[in-house]
């Protein structure tokens, strides 16, 4: 994620089965809402989902499927008035959880279609339930609020990110953790669901959000609503309803993907080299690393001087500029590593941003340029001071969490891993890793573990080496 375009310090050279069914469709069967008054197992679920490095990020006791999001926003105010609708599934008995929710103001909250008390505590929104909901049920938490939402900022690396409000609309680029920016849920990767997003905005305004638009937009009384469906499992930092003035191009790869371009008027010349792009490079990425993993491909680029892009799932965003074809690559390339396989905990970044990385010297050598050992030297002549050195990338850093060395010393790795398995044995990697894990979660030791088992190789040197030691490999 957050790849700087070119002519900028790089922000860093900068995110199973199906989840269950739409808002709109019935539970699995055999499912249930089980609310209770039994008070003996019964606890308040964590604040944080368990990850260390970020341990108020996610909660903990439910584990969500489905989010029903209601959006209505007024670009003139910078006002938002939302309901969030959960779909979730208990792993504790619960007396009490959490939402993460940072600024905005609550109006009332539901649960099982029951009024629920609820008090707020800095970014921790904390929900009672009228009766406990008993392990192994399912229930359904509605949230209303509104307000003005306030992006979230790093003075790190990471700058800008959430929900941030542009003069037409809002661009809205979550990683790591700025969904709570715009709206309640599990702000946490470990937690992935499906979506469902009605966005209603001025007429004229465009509201753009993941997967694909279900219907055509409604107007009334001057208010258009836009309706998108994203149907595989999202982690929440790739969700976004960016709006504002937007030409558009719909089509299809030549392979025959669905593939949606959108440029702010302003960005208009770039519009038809990001449909066109996007559509060669996914199709090339679904014979490197295995079928596409999503039901739709393509891009946006808005007016805002973000300075960096994002791959919200199947819609990468671009913040300011015309991305160049090694942009595109690289959030594109995200659609499989850290979209379809995402990380259980943050400190595995590596596995999304020098995945996507890699991919960036893999298109380079494809289109007959610069081939990834090119770039591997180049890298690899950095003197043995050199900050990237001094950095693990296999151990993210959560103060440093986009650190340049995440991703290039992080796609070194993977060539490195290349060199030493052959071509063969190396892709044939990626395409099993992507379809073991698809749409699931991944880490180092399982990747490492499979990077064995395939080669039939001892890979524990090579891995310390490139990716746990703090000083340049010899």
């Amino acid at each position: 994620m957050r790849v700087r375009r070119r002519g900028l310090v790089m922000l860093a050279a900068f995110v199973s089965a199906l989840a269950c069914a739409p808002a709109d469709e019935p539970p699995p069967t055999g499912s249930s809402s089980r609310l209770s008054n039994e008070t003996s197992t019964a606890q308040a679920g964590a604040p944080g989902i368990g990850d260390p490095d970020f341990p108020q990020d996610g909660n903990g006791g439910y584990d969500v499927s489905h989010y029903d999001l209601v959006i209505d926003y007024t670009p003139t105010t910078k006002r938002l008035e939302g309901v969030t609708t959960i779909k979730a599934g208990a792993t504790q008995d619960l007396s009490s959880f959490n939402l993460d929710l940072a600024g905005l103001g609550v109006r009332q909250v539901t649960v099982g279609g029951s009024p629920a008390t609820f008090t707020r505590q800095g970014d921790e929104l904390t929900v009672r339930p009228a009766s406990k909901i008993r392990t192994g049920s399912t229930f359904t938490v509605r949230v209303a609020y509104s307000g003005v939402p306030k992006p979230a900022k790093d003075s790190a690396n990471l700058g800008t990110y959430g929900f941030i409000a542009t003069a037409d609309g809002a661009f809205v680029a979550s990683e790591p953790n700025g969904s709570k920016t715009w709206f309640p849920g599990n702000d946490h990767p470990a937690d992935k669901a499906t979506f469902d997003f009605a966005i209603t905005v001025p007429a004229g305004v465009v509201a753009l959000a993941n997967g694909e638009q279900t219907g055509q937009p409604t107007t009334v009384g001057g208010k258009t609503t836009y309706r998108w469906r994203e149907r595989h499992p999202m982690a929440t930092y790739l969700a976004t309803a960016t709006m504002g003035k937007f030409e558009t191009r719909s089509g299809s790869t030549p392979a025959g993907i669905p593939n949606f371009a959108a440029a702010d008027p302003k960005f208009k010349s770039s519009l038809d080299g990001l449909y066109t792009t996007s559509g060669e490079i996914t199709d090339y990425w679904s014979q490197v690393f295995g079928p596409y993993p999503f039901s739709s491909t393509g891009g946006m680029v808005d007016d805002y001087s973000a300075g960096y892009a994002l791959e919200n799932q199947t819609k990468p965003l671009y913040g300011g500029f015309d991305p160049d074809e090694s942009i595109i690559a690289h959030e594109l390339a995200h659609q499989w590593f850290g979209n379809s396989l995402s990380i259980k905990r943050w400190k595995d970044l590596w596995l999304n941003e020098g995945f996507a990385t890699y991919a960036e010297w893999l298109w380079s050598e494809h289109k007959g340029s610069k081939t990834a050992e090119a770039f591997f030297n180049e890298y690899r002549q950095r003197p043995a001071d050199d900050a990237i050195w001094k950095y693990p990338p296999g151990r993210a850093k959560p103060n440093d969490l986009f650190n340049q060395s995440v991703y290039t010393r992080g796609g070194m790795t993977l060539h490195a891993l290349r060199q030493a398995i052959g071509d063969a044995t190396f892709f044939s990697l990626l395409k099993t890793w992507t379809a073991q894990h698809r749409y699931g979660h991944v880490t180092t030791e399982s990747f490492v573990d499979l990077a064995e088992r395939l080669s039939g190789k001892q890979l524990d040197a090579l891995f310390d080496a490139w990716l746990f030691q703090p000083r340049r490999p010899a």
